[in-house]
This record gives structure tokens, sequence and C-alpha cells, in this order.
């Protein structure tokens, strides 16, 4: 999304196991994990990396609020709580998916859904605090996509976090949002 917003010309290689032990599966990832950008210089590891090459490439730096531009400490704890929801949301789906004597921690969900419940209660103001003149921003994007990526992967119910639903259909009527809806990719 980040990349369409920006208008940085891409390419989307899917990773078609996630399970997978090999490096090499994801661009030589030693952390077995995506997104990896992968460009002349090679593989670029991580959200937040890829995001600041996307906002650097885009020449529009200025109107790109990455994590940590911002120093008001309402979306700085937004910002942190997103990228845990992020990482909790992980944990939850690979230990579901390690087999039936696996299970995560009960205080990765209730972790969870803490981040939830406070996002959706500060939501309107963590917008407030960022500039009007964005054309993208860190902390929204990522906040779409965990939002949108927790029923898709049947970790979490997020219904009854009503502000984030109406974020999400607010979000989900923009191009790129439209462009990259969550499906599984065919080998």
């Amino acid at each position: 999304m980040f990349a369409l917003e920006l208008a940085v010309a891409h390419r989307f290689q899917p990773v078609l196991d996630i399970g997978s032990h090999d490096p090499a599966t994801f661009a030589d990832n030693p952390a077995l994990k995506v997104p990896i950008w992968l460009d002349e210089h090679g593989p670029l590891y991580g959200t937040e990396n890829i995001c600041r090459e996307l906002a650097r490439r885009s020449g529009q730096r200025d109107r790109a609020v990455l994590r940590g531009d911002i120093q008001d400490r309402l979306v700085a704890n937004a910002e942190e709580l997103v990228m845990h929801a992020m990482s909790s949301e992980v944990t939850l789906i690979m230990a579901a998916t390690a087999g039936a004597d696996a299970s995560a921690p009960p205080k990765v969900r209730a972790s969870l859904e803490n981040a939830l419940a406070f996002l959706d209660r500060r939501l309107d103001a963590v917008r407030a605090a960022l500039p009007a003149r964005r054309l993208v921003s860190f902390v929204e994007i990522a906040l779409y996509c965990v939002v949108r990526h927790l029923p898709f992967r049947q970790v979490l119910d997020p219904s009854g976090y009503h502000r984030l639903q109406a974020f999400c259909r607010e979000i989900d009527e923009r191009p790129a949002a439209q462009a990259t809806s969550y499906r599984f990719d065919a080998g």
C-alpha cells in the first residue's frame, strides 16, 4: 500500500511457503520473514526500512509520515502499539499453524486486545496529531493492514472496535487498498 500511495514502481512476489526454514525462500533474510524489498543493491528487510526507502524514492518524503517523525507522545504510543499488534498477530498465527501441541501464551491475545482497545479509543486524536497535508502515514497504513489482516487469518474478530472499523471502511475506498486486498496467492 505504501508503494502505491507514493506512486513508486514495484513488483509483488509472494512467498508461497511462509513456514520454510530456508533463508533463500525469504531473499536470504536470516529471520525467515517478510516483507523484503529487492533492488539492485540487494535485499532490504522489514516494513519500516522498506517504507523509508519508498518515501525516499518517491521524491515526496515531506508528505510521508514515518514512524518517529511526529514528536507527539500519543502518536509515538500508537505507533508502538500498532507494531506490537502486528508482532502479536504473527505469534498467534505461528502458534496456530505449529500444531495441536503448540499455543501462544494467553498474555499474547490479551495484550493484542488491549492494544486494539487503546487504538480504538484514541484513533481520532492520533489522526488529528498527524500533518494535515500528509499523503500517507506509517501508523495509519500499518494500523489498517493489521486490523484487516486479523480476520483474514482468523486470529481475532475486530468488529467490536467501532472506530477502527469506520477507519478501515474509509481507507477501503483508497485505490491502494482496493489494489492490495488480502488473498491467498496461488503457486
